[in-house]
């Protein structure tokens, strides 16, 4: 947990100090390298760090962007709804490869990402996230939130392909709680 906070803490200076602003609409890309810290036993990146470098790129997205001015300042705070990691082939130590998070689109309280880890050309994994703002114990609409950071689109319709992968996340909770 210390390395996160120390990562957190890093993406978190050199956003404001020595990175420039980004548009929360655009990609963001980031080239990595598996180091023995990410790996299990079998030398491969372990699946719980996958979940890292997504936290990561979109806390560094947050940063860069006017996003944080927006709503952490202000008392909110982001809350992840699901996240979804579908593997295709892992990532050996040592090896570099790309996380690259797109914006997939929102509605009145969710704003929906893809982030992709690829290495050679080739898709090695894709994740998927929906992200809420809470404050005073509710989700927060997030249209207002986008256009006060210089979304212009009015709307970004998120996939039927994405709404599908999380549909029945509730009801699976919903089954569990009333055991």
């Amino acid at each position: 947990m210390l390395y996160y906070w120390l990562k957190m803490f890093y993406l978190f200076v050199f956003s404001k100090v020595f990175w420039s602003k980004v548009s929360l609409t655009s990609d963001q890309t980031r080239i990595r390298r598996v180091s023995v810290l990410d790996c299990d036993g079998f030398k491969y990146m372990a699946n719980s760090r996958y979940a890292y470098y997504m936290d990561f790129i979109r806390c560094e997205k947050m940063f860069r962007s006017q996003l944080y001015d927006q709503t952490i300042r202000k008392g909110m705070f982001p809350v992840l709804g699901a996240q979804k990691i579908i593997y295709r082939k892992p990532l050996k130590r040592w090896t570099l490869f790309k996380i690259t998070l797109v914006l997939e689109g929102w509605d009145d309280k969710w704003v929906y990402h893809s982030q992709l880890f690829e290495q050679d050309n080739q898709l090695c994994a894709i994740g998927y996230t929906k992200v809420a703002f809470w404050k005073a114990k509710k989700a927060q609409d997030i249209r207002p939130i986008l256009i006060k950071c210089g979304v212009t689109a009015k709307e970004m319709t998120v996939s039927e392909e994405i709404k599908n992968t999380f549909e029945g996340d509730y009801q699976a909770i919903n089954s569990r709680s009333k055991k």
